[in-house]
């Protein structure tokens, strides 16, 4: 009985992390970019995080991984936080936290879509319906005048959406790649080998001329402590508790709650400007993808 209610009370807390805490690190990463250049803030995150997260690992057992597995764990690493993270926070010096989140909820139907071109999945008819909101959503959030009428909050969806394509790519990739065994060590070796690329890249594109520490205003150090202990180091180890737990279908219901969280936390705290379209695009895009994990819940089930 009290293993029970301990699993409980951890799974609660769990969902509450992966909820507010992932919902709200759009949020702390538009704060971040406001004084701290994307890429470099995206490198340090993950640096500090992936070190402790090996320190961690290191802990519980002896560190094994072999070549393949390292290259492997760099090719995630590239693609979910160099390329992933790296442009979706470089976004959000041009996109609203919440509106980004918005936007980065459309993933679901991004890897539906390239199942079905890369592994011959067919879509099932809850996840065509699903496409479709999404794109209907989709349309109608970049259908507003602060896109239109804006070449950089343009490139700012670009740069998300290539993101996107990073994430799904991997998603689709990593279930059968030759990775480390422990969880722990995995990533951290994914979030090393990515901010590895993320800090040489930085000042590969300019990020720090003019740049100086003393400038930086305390908002964005804050920030990015959050991001480290809370936003990575305490998220991740909430998503991989779950994913021993629960079912698959309802962990991955954070991306219905994580775009609410976002827009709410931008409205309240960061003075950001919450449209009835924006709303509306919203509540299209989350249907959608309600019905394409729906689908694939079944399809596990």
């Amino acid at each position: 009985m009290p293993n029970r209610d301990r699993d409980f009370w951890l799974i609660l807390l769990s969902f509450f992390t992966i909820y507010v805490v992932w919902g709200s690190t759009y949020l702390a990463n538009a704060w971040g970019v406001g004084s701290i250049p994307p890429f470099l803030l995206a490198g340090m995150r993950f640096s500090i995080a992936g070190w402790i997260l090996l320190l961690l690992s290191r802990l519980t057992g002896p560190i094994q991984f072999t070549k393949q597995q390292l290259i492997n764990s760099a090719i995630v690493g590239f693609m979910l936080f160099t390329i992933g993270n790296g442009l979706a926070v470089w976004a959000l010096k041009y996109i609203d936290s919440g509106l980004s989140a918005l936007f980065v909820s459309l993933q679901p139907l991004i890897v539906a879509l390239m199942l079905w071109g890369w592994k011959q999945q067919q879509p099932k008819k809850a996840t065509w319906a699903g496409i479709a909101l999404g794109i209907s959503g989709m349309a109608l959030l970049v259908g507003q005048p602060a896109f239109i009428g804006s070449t950089m909050a343009m490139l700012g969806v670009l740069a998300i959406f290539t993101a996107l394509l990073a994430w799904s790519i991997i998603a689709i990739w990593m279930p059968d790649a030759d990775l480390p065994e422990s969880t722990m060590t995995r990533t951290a070796l994914q979030m090393i080998t990515g901010s590895v690329f993320l800090l040489i890249i930085s000042p590969l594109i300019g990020e720090l001329n003019g740049f100086s520490f003393q400038n930086v205003e305390p908002r964005a150090y804050w920030s990015l402590l959050y991001l480290i202990i809370f936003g990575s180091l305490c998220a991740m180890s909430a998503f991989n508790y779950l994913l021993r737990k629960v079912s698959p279908t309802k962990v991955v219901t954070n991306t219905y709650v994580n775009p609410v969280i976002a827009l709410f936390l931008g409205w309240l705290l960061n003075n950001e400007e919450v449209t009835v379209q924006s709303i509306l695009a919203g509540a299209l895009l989350l249907g959608g993808v309600f019905f394409i994990i729906r689908a694939k819940g079944k399809t596990v089930q």
